[in-house]
């Protein structure tokens, strides 16, 4: 395998809880790219340092999902400067998504943002995400959008960002992508799931060409609840074990 590039272990330069992240955060980039959400380098997943709350890692812009590890995660703060020598720039409309969520949503940890056919064609829908399957009914009910003002590279769209998000996990960039938030990697990602999984049912839905039934808003009501019984109370932590293996048969060495 040609390796043009060399990322030395971090490991020992940063606390075991930041590693834990790491690791955590470089199998999420790479379930990505499984599961065949990427956009080549154009997407980004970011994480909250532990114990460090005004930095987070953040992809090096260049490498592809399936390459990155552990260590090649840029450490940066909320002004975007990198706090740990890296080889890789930042990609600046990750960072201005990034942080802003960051800044405003303490309690979060992860934000997970993707541009799929499926999610960018939902997004471009004037209805949105319809209530058309389970897996739609989940998102639903924690659900939020953002007009298109372009690539997000300016400062101040961030205030209208994260007004737009407010308290909700989910969000549909119109025009644009989805974008998922959580308290753990894992939380985020699995929301993204969810929310792929039902923008991907309603294009195909859609392409039936017949009327579509509609969930009952009473149902929605109580998706939330049904979401917490169905995991046991474990939440994400149920699945991202078992992805974890996963990811471990199909693509191992994340975790360097």
């Amino acid at each position: 395998m040609n390796k043009p590039y060399e990322i030395p272990s971090v490991r020992d330069q940063v606390s075991p809880d930041e590693w834990k992240t790491r690791v955590d955060l470089a199998a999420a980039y790479r379930l990505v790219a499984l599961f065949g959400w990427d956009d080549l380098v154009f997407t980004h997943i970011s994480a909250r340092v532990p114990g460090e709350e005004h930095q987070f890692l953040i992809n090096p812009y260049g490498l592809f999902f399936e390459e990155i590890t552990a260590s090649s995660l840029i450490k940066v703060d909320h002004h975007g400067t990198p706090v740990m020598p890296s080889p890789f720039p930042v990609n600046p409309a990750g960072f201005v998504i990034h942080s802003a969520v960051h800044e405003a949503r303490p309690e979060v940890n992860c934000v997970l943002h993707t541009h799929t056919l499926h999610g960018v064609a939902v997004s471009a829908q004037e209805g949105g995400l319809l209530p058309i399957s389970q897996q739609s009914g989940f998102p639903l009910t924690n659900l939020a959008y953002h007009t298109y003002e372009g690539v997000a590279l300016r400062e101040d769209e961030k205030a209208r960002l994260v007004a737009d998000l407010g308290r909700a996990n989910n969000m549909i960039l119109r025009n644009h992508g989805l974008l998922t938030c959580g308290r753990t990697v894992a939380e985020a990602f699995q929301a993204m799931y969810t929310l792929e999984a039902a923008c991907r049912i309603q294009i195909l839905a859609q392409s039936g060409g017949t009327p579509l039934t509609r969930v009952h808003p009473s149902i929605l009501e109580t998706m939330g609840q049904q979401a917490r019984e169905v995991s046991k109370g474990l939440g994400a932590n149920l699945v991202w074990p078992g992805l974890l293996r996963r990811l471990d048969r199909r693509n191992p060495g994340y975790d360097a």
